[in-house]
């Protein structure tokens, strides 16, 4: 590990800073509030495909687990279930085992939003407004791609993985024969799971096409298994979640919140069951996460946004770390 500094993007860096600045700006007057939410936290949302940092709190004799938090969610459900209304956190969040590349880093800048009584399409509505709020109302170029905030490009990913993938819909949402298709495609399949598989064809066929037409791409209604935290469609294959894409970058995740406490305790220990099998980090599940269900949690849907790789998009750079005047490299050179 090594500290770098780059006095060269402090450019990239001020445009970082002025949309936190807007974004402040745009959700205070629609009335969001925003908390300052602790990063070390005794446990954790189980989330099997992300690993965790830990650490110990030692005074004298005593010495207790803790570890640092990938997203604000456990600490924003707690409020939102004490009927605080629609909350905003916009800081740091940190996932282990993901080394610093173009759009990834172990510590980053997250937004995440809430809003009551609204859906995920809802939110997509109110995201479109602070794109266009963050771009003056003026298209941005990207590599060369001039974006649009005007409308998003709307697709669902059965629709996505047939048209670039030429998977048809009984496929992708059938685990056995979706396995059989993609052996056919030349993935390798033996001894990985259907999530394992599906997430290597989403990523080499599907991504890279997102967001490529002039406007975001907006992807909604993701496989039941790719949503722990969100509410099902009635028909119990998909669940009510979309990502957001420019330029084949995915920068945003959007759920309807399940509120049913029951089913998200089941989901919880579904997904413990599969982190220990990932041999990551074990911690202890938040149960107080649960019981902030239990007390009653209404309706909602949110948001958790990359609000660096955001950055680099509205600064034109290729990677994060252009936004960055100080990182720390995972390159021991």
């Amino acid at each position: 590990m090594r500290i770098n500094t780059h006095p060269g993007n402090i450019k990239n860096h001020t445009i970082l800073q002025r949309l936190k600045r807007k974004t402040r700006e745009f959700l205070d007057e629609n009335s969001f509030l925003e908390v300052d939410l602790p990063v070390l936290s005794p446990a954790l949302i189980p989330e099997s495909y992300l690993e965790v940092f830990k650490t110990t709190f030692i005074f004298g004799s005593q010495k207790n687990n803790l570890y640092l938090t990938p997203s604000p969610e456990l600490f924003l459900k707690r409020l939102l279930a004490q009927n605080v209304g629609d909350v905003y956190y916009l800081g740091k969040s940190y996932r282990n085992s993901d080394p610093t590349s173009t759009l990834h880093s172990f510590e980053f800048t997250m937004l995440e939003l809430y809003q009551m009584n609204k859906n995920y399409f809802d939110i997509a509505e109110i995201l479109l407004s602070l794109l266009n709020y963050l771009s003056d109302g003026k298209k941005i170029t990207y590599k060369g791609n001039s974006i649009s905030f005007s409308q998003w490009e709307r697709i669902s990913v059965a629709q996505a993985f047939q048209r670039f993938a030429d998977v048809s819909t009984g496929d992708l949402f059938n685990h056995e024969r979706f396995l059989k298709v993609a052996e056919k495609k030349g993935y390798h399949t033996q001894s990985f799971s259907y999530e394992d598989v599906w997430s290597q064809m989403y990523t080499q066929e599907i991504e890279p096409r997102l967001g490529m037409n002039g406007y975001p791409t907006l992807l909604y209604d993701y496989p039941k298994e790719f949503a722990a935290l969100a509410k099902l469609n009635t028909y119990n294959l998909t669940a009510q979640r979309f990502e957001f894409y420019i330029c084949g970058v995915e920068l945003g995740d959007c759920y309807t919140e399940l509120t049913d406490w029951k089913e998200q305790n089941i989901r919880f220990k579904e997904e413990q069951k599969r982190r220990k099998q990932s041999n990551r980090i074990t911690h202890p599940i938040d149960k107080g996460f649960i019981q902030a269900l239990q007390y009653g949690l209404e309706p909602c849907a949110g948001i958790a946004i990359g609000f660096d790789r955001l950055a680099s998009i509205f600064a034109n750079v290729s990677s994060i770390e252009e936004t960055q005047v100080i990182t720390i490299s995972t390159d021991e050179s």
